[in-house]
């Protein structure tokens, strides 16, 4: 490993100058934890019997939640309903320091991601979202709050309609380094990324290639990409830049994978932004990823942990 405690500090202290804007699907993580000690007399399922409810920032947010722990001053441009919900999620980017550039829709939910987990197992998934492309008056209200003053821009799309032709052309029009966490069904908008971060299963299905290093050239160049990490889970990621170079993964128990890759978008982006090495970058981002999949469920990652982490690894 390059990176020593010194190296680490000194990256995370050049955080705190940076401004960026996170735009993309806003999603309100819900968990329901409780205990199963019986089935239910109705049909063969396991009754959940609530003991606590805990609601995060997912999604966008959720990158946007990871910049900020860093000490990035993070903005979040996105679309919530006109609901109780949104009243959630402005009041978690309060708590969190994140400026709320958040736009309302009243044709749509705002997206909930409801988890069940019982005996630290989730049991049960419920989403309530619209994934309908927005237009209109509130297409026109996220352009016009794209032109905050920032010194980058992270795309972060999960399908749900935000991320879009008009989005994407604004975007490229302001000419600021701009990373993307992509999903394969919008692959065409992503054209002229500075950086993209696919997981391998996303990847591959952008394009039919057997062999990951073909895979990954291939896509850097239809897609004009600046620089391609291709994340590969317990395998750690790939980055294709000037050359291909694999970096194993650091995590040492892995309790819940989701929300892996909003933390390595997230830390990419703001080493790319302080002129930090690939090779440190992506050995940062490994380790900051590390730590969130020993968590249940979408979480952050704060300096004292990474450099807690990265002392336990120096000690092993």
């Amino acid at each position: 490993m390059n990176l020593d405690r010194h190296r680490v500090e000194e990256i995370l202290e050049k955080f705190k100058s940076l401004k960026v804007l996170v735009v993309g699907d806003v999603i309100l993580d819900r968990y329901v934890f409780g205990k199963v000690e019986r089935i239910s007399p109705e049909a063969p399922v396991p009754v959940v019997e609530v003991q606590r409810e805990e609601f995060r920032l997912g999604g966008a947010s959720n990158v946007a939640n990871n910049l900020a722990s860093l000490g990035v001053k993070t903005y979040l441009l996105g679309v919530v309903g006109q609901d109780y919900k949104r009243h959630i999620v402005k009041g978690l980017l309060r708590e969190a320091g994140i400026v709320d550039l958040l736009v309302e829709d009243h044709s749509r939910p705002t997206t909930e991601k409801m988890r069940v987990v019982a005996l630290s197992q989730q049991l049960l998934r419920i989403d309530s979202e619209s994934r309908q492309t927005v237009k209109g008056k509130v297409l026109r209200e996220l352009l016009q709050r794209l032109d905050v003053e920032v010194d980058c821009l992270v795309v972060s799309d999960y399908a749900k309609g935000v991320v879009c032709k008009d989005l994407m052309e604004r975007i490229r029009e302001r000419g600021l380094f701009f990373s993307v966490d992509p999903r394969p069904v919008n692959k065409n908008l992503y054209v002229g990324a500075s950086l993209m971060t696919p997981n391998e299963k996303e990847a591959r299905e952008m394009l039919p290639e057997e062999h990951l290093q073909s895979l990954g050239w291939r896509l850097k160049r239809e897609l004009s990409l600046g620089t391609l990490v291709i994340t590969l889970g317990q395998r750690g990621m790939a980055l294709f830049e000037k050359s291909f170079k694999v970096f194993p993964a650091k995590a040492r128990q892995v309790y819940d994978v989701s929300g892996a890759g909003d933390t390595v978008v997230a830390v990419l982006t703001a080493c790319a932004l302080c002129g930090v090495d690939w090779d440190s970058a992506c050995e940062l981002a490994n380790l900051c990823a590390g730590i969130v999949v020993g968590k249940l469920g979408t979480a952050v990652v704060s300096p004292q942990e990474v450099l807690q982490s990265l002392e336990e690894r120096c000690e092993v």
